[in-house]
């Protein structure tokens, strides 16, 4: 069903604001993209007629219709995965991922993922961008298993990205790496880009070649040959804890691509979990805590260093 929204620019407004730009303070739920798409797609009117382009300028007192029609279905595939859900209401999802499913649909991963599994537990989503799908507020790499957020509508879309843009939301790690980090606990600060040896590959790279990548660690446990970090990400770059991990020296057990060629663990993906996540939810004023415990084979693994 077509929802209409009714807007008047008020008099005190500047003469000439662009369509564009007063819809999006209008509508903060709704991303610029998503703005221009319901402009360049005729659903929104200027004075009684359909809007001539987003960088239209508005008189003041003009009045605005925007007509938002329902989400249209998406091509992803719903499919029947089960899913361990943690938390669930009208906005979001937050689901533990197990290691070994990749996050959204690509390349070579065109089933069987994180958005596939979500489309078939909530075949009536409201969605986002126009289309009945679930938001990927964040990744974690497809061996990387813990919690993970994905928006039912377009509003919780929007609030979650920018409680994850102004670094509001804590994240808690665990990675058990070989060998021991220089101190106990510390801060690591680099610049992450493209390996330029390999374009697959991320590296720690000069800062003019990367954007800027923060995390804190702290030892929880200390083995013989091992130790077990929490990892507190302060950005979200790809692979970051990984590399970081790496620039200490102590590389996380099983990581194929940074870590040390012969694993010193028996283990099927790399030692890395997102453990805890502490974020504030829509329409919510207090922060919430969700976790996840360890997978069974990676607490087999700390079994048998302890």
């Amino acid at each position: 069903m077509t929802e209409e929204r009714i807007f008047r620019v008020q008099y005190d407004r500047q003469t000439g604001e662009r369509l564009d730009k007063f819809l999006a303070e209008a509508l903060p739920e709704f991303s610029r993209s998503r703005i221009q798409q319901l402009i360049a797609g005729g659903f929104v009117e200027v004075n009684g007629s359909p809007a001539s382009k987003a960088g239209q300028p508005l008189g003041a007192g003009a009045a605005l219709v925007v007509r938002v029609p329902p989400a249209a279905p998406t091509n992803l595939v719903a499919e029947d995965i089960p899913l361990d859900i943690i938390f669930e209401n009208d906005d979001l999802m937050v689901v533990n991922k197990p290691a070994g499913m990749v996050v959204h649909p690509a390349a070579g991963h065109s089933s069987g993922t994180l958005v596939n599994a979500a489309l078939g537990h909530a075949p009536d989503i409201e969605g986002i961008g126009g289309e009945e799908r679930p938001g990927v507020v964040h990744r974690l790499d497809k061996d990387t298993s813990g919690l993970i957020l994905l928006a039912r509508n377009e509003r919780a879309h929007r609030w979650l990205q920018n409680q994850f843009r102004l670094r509001k939301v804590e994240k808690t790690y665990l990675a058990l790496v070989d060998g021991k980090p220089p101190t106990p606990s510390g801060r690591v600060e680099t610049f992450i880009g493209r390996d330029p040896k390999n374009r697959k590959r991320m590296a720690n790279v000069s800062k003019t070649k990367g954007r800027e990548a923060v995390s804190e660690y702290k030892t929880m446990q200390s083995f013989e040959h091992h130790t077990l970090l929490e990892f507190y990400p302060f950005t979200g770059r790809t692979h970051q804890i990984r590399l970081h991990c790496a620039f200490l020296k102590c590389s996380i057990v099983g990581d194929p691509i940074y870590g040390r060629k012969n694993p010193t663990l028996t283990l099927k993906r790399h030692f890395l979990h997102a453990f805890r996540l502490k974020i504030t939810l829509p329409n919510e004023n207090e922060s919430r805590v969700f976790e996840a415990s360890l997978p069974a084979e990676l607490e087999d693994a700390l079994d048998r260093l302890r």
